[in-house]
């Protein structure tokens, strides 16, 4: 009887539309205007949560700043952010941990007809900067140039502000280059303007082998021990939608109105530069390479930026990925 009673139970719960069991459960911290919430949209669209046997629960938030404050609540299983952060909290007791999500990083642009050819001719400009001091691309650009005897904070006229503000400013011609984050870069060049240099090509200079992610999924690594398969599956999932999103054009159509692309060459920008920033190395190379960069950040932006380690903390990079 126990044995036909263990056959006919699944039985009826199959062919009464039941589950078995419930899927498992993931919080999300996600910037309302972030790319991850492209992301997810597109694993919801081809039903790739149900796929993995998951339910995300999203709460949207209106800044980076906002995720980080849901996590160390403990409101939030993962959320976007860097590894320079992650490193940070675990020196100061929080041990989180981080997995690549994308390698796409801010530029300087310049207006098509603008007679500023090389980054040396930086010099005696108006920069703005997307961000503030110890914005990290501002930090490498600033490291890149001082190899070749050029000091941007005293040799040229810098102007710090939001990325949506010094996006705005730049088309409103007030000032000859900025720096700002990929998505605003994105905006510019659909508009005309003219990428002088990526910071992803000035990285070689400064140690790195490859493309390096800057920002990653962050969650907490005793959380991801207890949920290890359910955190494998969500990386799969997040994989999944990333190589749709390479392979269609027509689910960049549906997701377009949450990009904020005004036409269709804007659509375009923002699609080619979201692919060409999608994470293709191992983890160790990843991790190597932040190491190096760590070492480059920690030097010219000192504790104001990384805190009190001048080492990246070793637990930062999340190895428990099958196939990594």
């Amino acid at each position: 009887m126990r044995v036909l009673a263990r056959t006919i139970v699944p039985a009826m719960m199959l062919a009464l539309g039941m589950p078995a069991k419930a899927a498992d459960t993931i919080r999300l911290a996600v910037q309302k205007t972030g790319t991850f919430s492209w992301e997810l949209a597109t694993i919801r669209e081809a039903g790739l949560d149900k796929e993995a046997d998951l339910s995300l629960e999203v709460t949207e938030l209106a800044s980076p700043e906002a995720g980080k404050i849901a996590m160390r609540a403990g409101n939030a299983d993962i959320m976007l952010s860097d590894w320079l952060w992650v490193s940070r909290e675990r020196t100061l007791g929080a041990k989180l941990t981080f997995y690549p999500y994308s390698s796409a990083l801010g530029a300087v642009m310049v207006p098509a007809s603008s007679p500023i050819k090389t980054l040396a001719d930086l010099k005696g400009r108006k920069l703005g900067v997307g961000g503030g001091p110890i914005d990290k691309s501002w930090l490498l650009l600033q490291a890149r140039m001082k190899q070749d005897g050029l000091d941007l904070k005293s040799d040229a006229t810098i102007v710090y502000g939001a990325p949506p503000l010094i996006a705005a400013k730049a088309l409103d011609g007030e000032m000859d280059a900025s720096l700002n984050f990929w998505n605003f870069c994105a905006q510019l060049e659909a508009k005309g303007f003219r990428r002088l240099a990526g910071i992803e090509e000035i990285l070689p200079k400064l140690g790195a082998k490859g493309a390096v992610s800057a920002v990653g999924y962050v969650f907490d690594e005793g959380w991801a021990a207890n949920h290890r398969d359910a955190v494998a599956r969500f990386i799969a999932m997040t994989r999944k939608a990333k190589q749709l999103l390479v392979t269609s054009d027509a689910a960049w159509d549906k997701i377009a109105p949450l990009t904020g692309a005004t036409d269709p060459a804007m659509l375009k920008t923002y699609r080619d530069r979201y692919r060409d920033g999608i994470p293709r190395r191992s983890i160790n190379d990843e991790e190597a390479d932040a190491r190096v960069l760590y070492r480059v950040l920690a030097e010219i932006g000192s504790r104001d930026l990384v805190g009190p380690a001048a080492e990246l903390d070793p637990g930062t990079f999340y190895h428990a990925v099958p196939g990594d």
